[in-house]
C-alpha cells in the first residue's frame, strides 16, 4: 500500500504550520514522483514506448503521398511522437495512478487533510505531466534533427497545442479513472481512447489524406486539435480561423471532462 505524507508549508516561530496550495501540491507531487519511480511497468510505458512507436511507423509514412497534401515525413511523425507521449506518459499512466491511489485509500486519507480535491488531482498529476512535457520537447528536438526539419515558423501554435494536450490528457485520465473499477482494469479502460486517437486524430494518417466526411468526424476527436496545432506550428499553413477552431475544440473537451470529473469522480474504492 502506498504511503503518502504531505507537508505543504513551513512553521512560523512558535506558531502553527502555514501551508499554501502550491506547497501542498508540490509535496504531493514529490511523493507521487517517488512512487512513480518504483512502478517499473508504468515507468517503462511512460518513458520508452513513446520513443519507439513513432519510428515504427516511419516506413508506412514514407509510402504515403504526403507531397500532395503539402506534408513531409517529419511533419507527420513529429506530431505523432508528441501524441504518443501524451497518450502513454500522461493519459495512460495517470489512469493507473488515480485508480491505484483510490483503491489504496490514499485519496480518501488526503481528503481528510488540508488538500482540496483539485489540489489532490493536480498534485498527483504533476509528475506525469512533467514527464510528458519534457519527453515531448526531447521528441520534438530529436525529430527535428533526425528528420531534417527546419525551425517551426509558428512555434506559438506548437506550444499551445502541447500545453492544451497535457491539460486535456490529465482531465481525461481522471474521467477514465472515474469508471475504472480496479488497478488491473486500468490497463484496459484507456485503450479505446488510445486506439481512436492513434487511428483518427491525425497521428497515423493525416486528416488531409482522409475522405472529407471521415476527416470531418475525426476533427472533433479529443486529441485531434492538439495534433493539428502542433503540426501547424511546423508547417506554418494553419490559418487563424483554423487555429482558433482547434483551440476552442480542445478547450471544450477539457471543460466537459473537468465537469464530468467533478460530477462522477470516485474518491473511495468501488464496491
Amino acid at each position: 500500500m502506498s504511503d503518502i505524507t504531505v507537508d505543504g508549508g513551513g512553521r512560523g516561530a512558535g506558531g502553527p504550520a502555514v501551508t499554501t496550495a502550491g506547497g501542498r501540491m508540490a509535496a504531493l507531487a514529490r511523493a507521487e514522483l517517488t512512487l512513480l519511480g518504483r512502478s517499473r511497468g508504468t515507468l517503462f510505458a511512460a518513458l520508452f514506448v513513446p520513443f519507439f512507436l513513432p519510428f515504427s511507423l516511419r516506413s508506412a509514412t514514407e509510402e504515403m503521398a504526403l507531397a500532395e497534401a503539402g506534408l513531409t515525413v517529419g511533419t507527420v511523425m513529429l506530431p505523432a511522437a508528441v501524441g504518443f507521449s501524451l497518450l502513454f506518459a500522461v493519459y495512460g499512466a495517470l489512469v493507473g495512478i488515480f485508480v491505484a491511489r483510490r483503491e489504496e485509500l490514499v485519496l480518501k486519507r488526503l481528503r481528510t487533510g488540508e488538500l482540496r480535491d483539485a489540489e489532490i488531482l493536480a498534485g498527483a498529476a504533476l509528475p506525469a505531466g512533467t514527464v510528458g512535457l519534457v519527453q515531448s520537447l526531447l521528441l520534438a528536438a530529436g525529430c527535428t534533427v533526425l528528420l531534417d526539419l527546419p525551425a517551426p515558423p509558428a512555434p506559438h501554435l506548437a506550444v499551445a497545442g502541447l500545453l492544451l494536450g497535457i491539460g486535456l490528457a490529465v482531465a481525461l485520465a481522471a474521467l477514465t479513472a472515474s469508471f475504472t473499477r480496479t488497478s488491473e482494469s486500468a490497463q484496459v479502460t484507456p485503450m479505446p481512447l488510445m486506439l481512436v486517437s492513434m487511428l483518427g486524430s491525425g497521428m497515423g494518417v493525416p486528416l488531409e489524406m482522409l475522405p472529407d466526411r471521415l476527416a470531418a468526424v475525426c476533427e472533433v476527436l479529443p486529441l485531434t486539435p492538439v495534433i493539428t496545432l502542433i503540426r501547424g506550428g511546423w508547417t506554418g499553413d494553419l490559418s487563424a480561423h483554423e487555429a482558433l477552431g482547434a483551440v476552442t475544440t480542445a478547450l471544450a473537451w477539457t471543460v466537459v471532462a473537468v465537469f464530468a470529473v467533478r460530477r462522477w469522480f470516485r474518491w473511495e474504492p468501488r464496491r
